[in-house]
């Protein structure tokens, strides 16, 4: 079966089986390697993507449901090839250590940032439940979604 979507403002057409997941698109047949294979039963989060802005797991949707919708991955965040404030602020505040889980909670807190430009840290970390790490502890990633905000809101 034919699937045609749009990833990170590309429009993409591409045969596929049925039981394609959103995931396999991405990672193995577009070589979009920032969204992360992981539990596969959607409980980890390192695959989250936006669709049409809206955070999902993608190792549970299948590519054939998101067909005509928009996907954003973490690739797609940055812009002309610089981070964008929320990645930086990832960077800048140590807030990835193996890295496995980054990509679906930047992803993840993008769509909150979106949603509510000024979260509170409860509010991150509701946002974020969703999004398991093993390194950090939590601290640094709620620290670097909170300094994104603030320059977010600077450059309004």
């Amino acid at each position: 079966m034919r699937v045609e979507l749009s990833v990170n403002g590309d429009l993409y057409r591409r045969e596929s089986e049925p039981d394609l997941t959103l995931l396999a698109l991405l990672r193995d047949v577009l070589e979009l390697t920032g969204t992360k294979w992981g539990c596969l039963t959607g409980d980890c989060g390192a695959c989250t993507v936006l669709v049409d802005g809206e955070p999902i797991v993608s190792c549970l949707q299948l590519a054939r449901q998101v067909e005509g919708r928009e996907v954003t991955t973490v690739e797609g965040l940055a812009g002309n090839g610089a981070l964008d404030s929320l990645q930086a602020a990832f960077v800048s505040n140590g807030a990835a250590q193996c890295g496995f889980c980054t990509p679906g909670m930047i992803v993840s807190a993008e769509a909150l940032l979106r949603a509510r430009p000024s979260p509170s840290e409860a509010e991150i970390r509701e946002a974020l439940s969703g999004n398991l790490c093993r390194c950090t502890g939590y601290n640094k990633i709620i620290d670097a979604v909170l300094e994104a905000a603030g320059s977010r809101g600077a450059a309004a």
